[in-house]
């Protein structure tokens, strides 16, 4: 065998070693979930008998299930264009700043390398009732009502979104920054010279060119608000999702059929509903963001 023969071939099995543990630590559960959705299995039996799409029928027909699918879309649409806004307000403002930057970063920063449990329960704390909650002694010093927040079915929600927002515009910050100093100056310069304005800077060069860092975090923050559990799970009382299902997710939902009702057939089922969801939705927005620009 030649040497060079000799060189591939150690490349090849260097290479399937870490490929034969990323395909049984992600493959292997998800073809093992799919399998599971067309089963009964109750965790505790070792029978799994084949119920055909039983459970897809059956969480189709589950309000509960259909309440956790709708509130699944309430956290994307109400916190991915609440996080990209409102990072890259934020990115804009840094960029302009030359003194204490690294500064700015790490305050920003912090929230998102804090881990989420410690996160939900002070932010679970500031949002009780007074005199407890800090967000409400300060509506009383403003001389405004006191608000019921994680108690409130229309408004248990959004404050769990305000929380998953304010988590993650650290790390979205850090990204636009990163995209904004790529930029060429060159062409920001000869907009000026031709008689641009700020707008025009902002919506006709500075935000086409940060385009494949805007779809990026789309997709991330579309994916992680989908998959959304911990902060809901912490905030809640009980981590039941509540008050009466407000804020009840879909995974919050498959974690309670499978370890609370040990019904591990229907979590399979809409677990592959949510992964479908998800690949949906990554696709849709990859062919309707993903557009080339060039100056």
């Amino acid at each position: 065998m030649k040497l060079r023969h000799k060189k591939v071939l150690t490349a090849y099995l260097f290479l399937s070693i870490p490929l034969l543990f990323f395909a049984f630590i992600r493959f292997y559960p998800m073809i093992s979930a799919f399998y599971m959705s067309f089963t009964n299995w109750n965790i505790i039996s070792p029978v799994r008998k084949l119920v055909g799409l039983s459970n897809y029928v059956g969480i189709f027909k589950d309000p509960v299930f259909m309440i956790s699918l709708f509130n699944t879309l309430k956290y994307v649409l109400y916190g991915v264009p609440s996080v990209i806004v409102l990072s890259l307000a934020l990115a804009l403002l840094l960029n302009n700043v030359t003194k204490f930057q690294s500064f700015y970063r790490l305050i920003y920063v912090m929230p998102y390398i804090t881990p989420i449990v410690a996160t939900s329960w002070v932010w679970r704390w500031m949002y009780q009732k007074p005199p407890t909650g800090v967000i409400n002694n300060f509506l009383s010093f403003l001389g405004l009502p006191a608000r019921n927040f994680l108690m409130s079915t229309t408004e248990a929600l959004p404050s769990i979104v305000a929380t998953t927002v304010w988590v993650e515009i650290g790390y979205c910050v850090i990204i636009f920054l990163a995209g904004l100093q790529n930029i060429p100056k060159e062409y920001l310069e000869a907009a000026r010279v031709d008689g641009a304005n700020r707008r025009q800077l902002l919506f006709k060069i500075t935000i086409p060119l940060l385009n494949p860092v805007i779809v990026f975090l789309s997709v991330m923050e579309t994916i992680m608000f989908l998959r959304i559990f911990t902060q809901v799970y912490n905030m809640t009382d009980q981590g039941s999702g509540g008050p009466l299902n407000s804020t009840l997710p879909l995974v919050l939902y498959i974690y309670q059929k499978a370890f609370k009702s040990f019904d591990m057939g229907t979590a399979a089922a809409a677990t592959v509903v949510l992964f479908l969801m998800i690949l949906s939705i990554t696709v849709l927005q990859l062919k309707v963001l993903n557009r080339r620009v060039q100056y």
